[in-house]
């Protein structure tokens, strides 16, 4: 019966913030100027806990500069955590509101970065198909996947407060939902097939 009461719990809180992202504009790439600062922290509110990261620019000029931008603008924002393998890793950075908000972020392309870190466990990557293909999405390395380097992921931040939390994110769905579906209809789609994930209820600078 408790874990019937925490899991309508959490479905709550995701329904929330889905909500509180869908109900405000997200703006487009055009936006995304800012330039960050040498190292800074961003903090991401979940329906499991928090979790903090430290950013460090040298790391990644491109990717730090990407991500500060995103998190300043909301973009994380009621984002589902759709791809979780336990001991690899957990991913996120699809928009809530699918296409009306990805169709003008799926081409904002930004360049690569050398690899000057290593995918170890805690440090976040962004998400590509290929050279020159990184856009929204990150993941958080869950185990020590330096076979990763090879292939061009560069780490850009660390997580430095809240792990377990990201352990402990779901991953009864695995890498079961479709990312084309999700870039189009959001987390509708998630909702309706894959109950049950868990979400990033507000992310934020740490200023």
């Amino acid at each position: 019966m408790r874990a019937l009461v925490v899991s309508a719990a959490l479905a709550l809180s995701a329904c929330q913030a889905q909500s509180a992202s869908s109900a405000k504009p997200v703006p487009g790439p055009e936006q995304a100027t800012l330039a960050p600062p040498a190292e800074y922290k961003a903090r991401f509110v979940t329906t499991r806990g928090t979790f903090v990261v430290r950013v460090v620019r040298d790391w990644s000029p491109n990717g730090a500069a990407r991500f500060y931008n995103l998190v300043k603008l909301g973009f994380y924002d009621g984002a589902r955590f759709f791809r979780v393998v336990p001991g690899f890793v957990a991913q996120w950075g699809l928009h809530p509101q699918g296409e009306p908000v990805m169709s003008r972020w799926r081409s904002a392309k930004f360049p690569d970065d050398p690899v000057k870190e290593s995918n170890q466990a805690g440090k976040l990557s962004f998400a590509m198909a290929g050279p020159g293909s990184r856009t929204t999405q990150v993941f958080v390395n869950l185990g020590d996947n330096a076979r990763l380097d090879a292939m061009g992921f560069a780490p850009f931040a660390e997580v430095v407060e809240g792990m377990d939390v990201l352990r402990g994110v779901s991953s009864a769905h695995g890498q079961r939902p479709d990312q084309a579906k999700i870039q189009r209809e959001g987390n509708a789609y998630l909702d309706r097939e894959f109950p049950g994930l868990d979400a990033i209820t507000k992310a934020e600078i740490a200023e």
